[in-house]
């Protein structure tokens, strides 16, 4: 079987037209899904009723996967099932968190243009990402989630440029990225739980064989480069990924499911009024190997 899609944002973001996500998929299903997101790396299905085990079940379809840095760590979650990540501004009393908050401010590093967990040695694949309940709009935003096309930047680059950054790696560093928003009161021994891993900065899709930047607030610097050096070209990569036409701008509706692939993207989230409940949900799939053991 196929879905049909309609194109949100030419070649990158496409809304699918299936149904019902909480049924018992075939495999034929699973594949057609699988081939729409080959070809559109963000893909929004729409007016979705799922459970967290339906979300866990349903991605599990794609891979296996993650359990991410805040449900590895201790003590009492608002979520159950440690596979569904929390991306909400709620404790665990389902309570709004205070803006001083500490794991509130562990997660506005997610305001950083970023790729996920791309400082794991084996990062993560698919991203998805279910709406639950969204706040009012508001003056501050309306927590929406912006994605970058990091195929269509790297397509933009000077053939030049793409010469000289095929081969670089960098380091990655999820405590890098949140000293950049001036969170660094981390969990003892969580330092030794994550160090920094390198990544390739450019992959090839394995189906379309299409080359993207990997690029994240998580990377530090370039692998063999003085830091300043490798620093100030990220920067320069970053801005150019991240111009209006290669950005498409989710606006999210309670029941939206959005699925990204974070090998050929990036993402943040926006501003919203952190005073009113926003509640989303998040299955991670992890990838088979490091970046470093792909084919260029």
């Amino acid at each position: 079987m196929s879905i049909k899609t309609q194109e949100l944002h030419p070649g990158f973001v496409a809304e699918a037209s299936f149904t019902d996500l909480s049924a018992a998929l075939n495999e034929d299903a699973i594949t057609s899904i699988q081939a729409a997101i080959d070809a559109y790396p963000v893909l929004v299905f729409r007016n979705q009723c799922l459970t967290d085990a339906q979300l866990r079940d349903f991605a599990a379809r794609f891979g296996p996967l993650e359990i991410g840095r805040s449900a590895a760590r201790p003590g009492r979650r608002r979520l159950a099932i440690p596979q569904i990540g929390d991306i909400s501004n709620l404790d665990e009393d389902n309570a709004v968190r205070a803006l001083d908050d500490r794991r509130r401010l562990d997660s506005m590093g997610n305001r950083l243009w970023h790729t996920d967990a791309s400082y794991m040695p084996v990062p993560v694949v698919l991203g998805l990402l279910h709406a639950v309940t969204l706040p009012p709009p508001s003056p501050f935003g309306n927590g929406e989630t912006e994605f970058a096309d990091m195929r269509a930047a790297y397509d933009d680059l000077p053939q030049e440029t793409k010469d000289a950054v095929d081969p670089l790696t960098a380091e990655h560093d999820v405590f890098w990225s949140r000293g950049q928003v001036g969170f660094t009161e981390f969990p003892s021994g969580e330092r030794e739980q994550y160090p920094p891993s390198r990544q390739r900065l450019v992959r090839r899709h394995p189906v379309t064989g299409r080359k993207s930047l990997y690029l994240s607030a998580h990377a530090s610097h370039i692998t063999g480069w003085p830091v300043a050096d490798g620093r100030l070209l990220l920067f320069d990569l970053n801005t150019h990924a991240t111009q209006r036409q290669f950005v498409y701008r989710h606006t999210w509706r309670v029941g939206d499911l959005v699925i990204w692939d974070n090998r050929w993207t990036m993402h943040r989230g926006r501003p919203h009024d952190e005073s009113k409940p926003r509640d989303l949900r998040r299955a991670t799939t992890l990838d088979t190997g490091s970046s470093l053991e792909e084919a260029t």
